[in-house]
């Protein structure tokens, strides 16, 4: 994964320190492209362990066109908590304690930080337990889900993933391979607009690539699981189309290191790369719909150990 060591040092380097949204302040580059050949192994991180059944059951959401973080709190997937736990405490309610400024908060003050821990686990029992609240608090609006599988038009929605299979079936010549997440009408909609906004599928010698372009990336915690999860999406699309894998290609637009992740980024990039893993398919017949987390893994996994720091919501 020398490409993404590369981007470490690059941001490092040559980022100017921005504010941003979360308040925690970023160094920053903006535009970036990093390529992958499939053919060389599969691109889970190795110089940390990056979860990658979180990585499989977050995209198969996407794929079936959920928005609802109870399916992935069923799973025990935490990625998408912290948003649907901020539309709870932001509601009139909500009567616990103060949360304002919660995931700063919970990074500096222990203190705080053992009672946010605390209504976030109510949280999500409640979500788990009751599928009425569920529907109100844990739905986060027309996520990717939404915009992948029913596109919202005027009396009419767009299955954007069933309609790019078709396409490279059909004309795999075509450039119009195109899935696009970014859309103006209903962001204001989601509990967090898209990051991968727009990715592109392109057929070439019996192989099957795809081009990612990004807004927003979070170098250290996000970027590593976005490379994975389209990694297995070309994957994926591939065995449904009777295709070979070839290269994922990753466009970044602010490419970010949260000032709190620094110290672990230097950690990361102290240590040598391993080789990388296998990815597995046992579909068994199943349509890329209907797949589930236990039908994909990875053989030969040997990463260096897991580096933690704080997600800024």
């Amino acid at each position: 994964m020398k490409q993404y060591l590369d981007l470490c040092k690059h941001v490092l380097e040559t980022g100017v320190e921005k504010s941003d949204r979360t308040g925690t302040g970023t160094i920053s580059v903006f535009g970036y492209q990093m390529r992958y050949d499939l053919a060389k192994g599969f691109p889970l991180m190795t110089t940390k362990k990056t979860a990658f059944r979180l990585i499989v059951s977050e995209l198969l959401w996407f794929l079936k066109g959920d928005t609802n973080v109870q399916t992935l709190m069923k799973e025990r997937n935490p990625i998408w908590d912290e948003w649907a736990f901020e539309q709870w405490i932001e509601s009139p309610q909500y009567k616990g304690p103060d949360m304002t400024g919660f995931g700063i908060r919970a990074a500096t003050d222990s203190e705080f930080e053992k009672i946010y821990k605390e209504e976030l686990e109510s949280f999500r029992k409640r979500v788990i337990e009751d599928d009425e609240f569920a529907s109100t608090y844990a739905d986060l609006g027309p996520v990717y889900g939404k915009q992948w599988r029913s596109w919202g038009t005027s009396g009419n929605e767009i299955d954007q993933i069933k309609n790019l299979i078709e396409g490279i079936k059909g004309n795999p010549d075509s450039r119009r391979h195109i899935v696009t997440a970014w859309n103006p009408s209903e962001v204001d909609d989601m509990a967090l607009p898209p990051c991968h906004v727009l990715f592109q599928f392109y057929v070439a010698n019996g192989k099957l690539s795809c081009q990612l372009y990004q807004r927003s990336a979070d170098v250290f915690l996000g970027v590593p699981f976005n490379i994975a999860s389209y990694a297995l999406l070309i994957h994926l699309i591939a065995q449904e189309c009777n295709l070979e894998v070839g290269e994922f290609i990753h466009t970044l637009g602010d490419a970010h290191i949260y000032t709190n992740h620094i110290e672990q980024v230097k950690e990361q990039l102290s240590r040598q790369p391993k080789e990388l893993p296998t990815l597995k398919i046992s579909n068994e017949g199943k349509s890329i719909f209907n797949l589930e987390t236990t039908d994909i893994s990875v053989e030969n996994y040997d990463p260096h150990p897991r580096i933690k720091a704080p997600i800024a919501v």
